[in-house]
């Protein structure tokens, strides 16, 4: 297989993308065979992302061969900590200090063509936004009952920080972030559930 190549863009380059992105949402966000949990269709993927192509600083990242073979994109978490209002319990002391600061980044989804050969596409493309961004951590929120997804992210390096229900809906998603850096992922150990295990944020 060709090298899967990185390539970032803008909101006009997404807006020619839109159907090719929602077929790769569609992809890996196929539900497998017996599990109860059935992701929400292209539609709602495809309304999610055009609300967040309205906000400041918005930006995505693509991999890429002859086709499409994931990406992921987001924008900068507002400094006044609105992204963690909802949030079960109390933020860990070193997430409260980050989010004035301007360096949180908040990601809308990171798809990935699945049986991918490059395992690593996921975090190279999460890197380069937060690099992009100077970014010292990544912020985003999964359905509480999508295990598969939650699973996905905890295995690219995502800590679960706790539960979180925004006020406008009635879903419950898990809180997830990512640290950047040596410095930063030591504040964080021992506060937020690592991969893989149990802690303040549950399984």
């Amino acid at each position: 297989m060709a090298p899967v190549r990185l390539r970032r863009l803008n909101r006009w380059l997404v807006e020619d993308m839109l159907e090719d992105l929602a077929g790769l949402y569609a992809e890996s966000r196929a539900t497998a065979p017996g599990e109860a949990y059935r992701c929400p269709g292209r539609q709602n993927f495809l309304n999610r992302l055009t609300t967040d192509m309205r906000r400041p600083g918005f930006a995505m990242v693509i991999g890429e061969t002859d086709r499409l073979m994931g990406c992921a994109f987001g924008f900068p978490a507002r400094g006044d900590g609105s992204w963690w209002f909802g949030l079960d319990g109390v933020l860990p002391r070193s997430i409260d200090q980050l989010t004035p600061t301007d360096r949180v980044f908040a990601f809308g989804d990171i798809l990935i063509r699945p049986h991918l050969q490059d395992r690593g596409l996921a975090r190279r493309v999460q890197e380069r936004l937060l690099t992009d961004h100077q970014a010292s951590l990544g912020a985003a929120l999964v359905d509480r009952a999508d295990r598969a997804t939650s699973a996905a992210f905890r295995s690219w390096g995502w800590l679960d920080v706790g539960e979180l229900r925004r006020p406008a809906g009635p879903t419950r998603f898990r809180a997830l972030v990512l640290p950047v850096g040596e410095r930063t992922t030591a504040r964080l150990e021992g506060l937020v559930t690592m991969p893989g295990g149990g802690g303040p944020g549950g399984p």
